[in-house]
């Protein structure tokens, strides 16, 4: 079968204890609003995995198709898979359980092929060549954030947000700057690292993704600041939402005229 999937990604479910926490989980409530098939990731490789409740509850509230992706079965020796698929299957009636790897890609044909199995037919949302619907310095910060959080992932885990200030296209040359927030000065100083070294390494992959991506050359700068507590301030989690930034800059425009 083949088809157009718009994939909504979400962030993990977890215990909400932040501001931060409040608002991922505000905006995977939200995600769950006129989609037609629900599809629930878990890691199948961490230790004494069972049916996770929280997992489940989602299941159990959304009336459509519930897909379960078993994810990491590389790392899972192959005589658990099958009593752990058995145990997720007696707690739940999924659609399908769907065993695959990301990082070896075995599964995910499948995995796709069983998301199509469940979605209505109809036409297309988005052009055949459009791959997102996010704004591009939006895209930008991701990129940007996901560079830092593969080199930092255990000394600045969700500690660590970026913003792209300034996004100045040139016909030769697209100009971003990025503000990176941390929490604290020893965060600061570990994302800096000796000499500057582990902000360079960050911003040379994070460079090479973007031009990969957008097809110009990129002029990348980083800036760090400490902002203490910033995931308790509701008005600092706001200001990550796309759609709030967008705001924003439709105010500054506004001003200029």
């Amino acid at each position: 079968a083949a088809g157009q999937i718009v994939l909504i990604d979400t962030p993990g479910l977890h215990e909400a204890n932040s501001a931060l926490g409040r608002q991922m989980m505000q905006e995977l409530a939200a995600a769950l609003e006129g989609i037609d098939v629900l599809l629930l990731m878990t890691d199948a490789s961490r230790p004494e995995l069972k049916a996770d409740e929280l997992l489940l509850e989602k299941a159990r509230r959304f009336r459509g198709k519930t897909i379960l992706a078993l994810n990491k079965i590389d790392r899972l020796p192959k005589r658990k898979l099958l009593p752990l698929m058995e145990s997720f299957t007696k707690a739940f009636d999924f659609a399908a359980i769907v065993p695959v790897s990301a990082l070896k890609g075995s599964g995910c044909e499948a995995l796709l092929q069983e998301i199509l199995k469940h979605l209505p037919e109809g036409e297309p949302y988005f052009p055949e060549d459009q791959v997102t619907d996010q704004p591009e310095r939006f895209l930008a910060a991701e990129i940007i954030r996901e560079k830092a959080i593969q080199v930092m992932y255990h000394e600045v885990p969700y500690a660590l947000a970026v913003f792209a200030e300034k996004f100045d296209e040139t016909p030769k040359l697209l100009r971003i700057e990025a503000l990176v927030n941390v929490e604290r000065d020893s965060q600061k100083k570990i994302l800096i690292g000796h000499k500057g070294e582990m902000i360079k390494r960050i911003g040379t992959e994070a460079r090479k993704e973007l031009e990969r991506i957008f097809g110009t050359r990129i002029y990348l700068g980083l800036h760090v600041k400490v902002v203490p507590d910033w995931r308790e301030n509701p008005q600092k989690v706001r200001e990550l939402d796309w759609r709030h930034q967008l705001e924003e800059l439709g105010k500054a425009h506004d001003r200029e005229e």
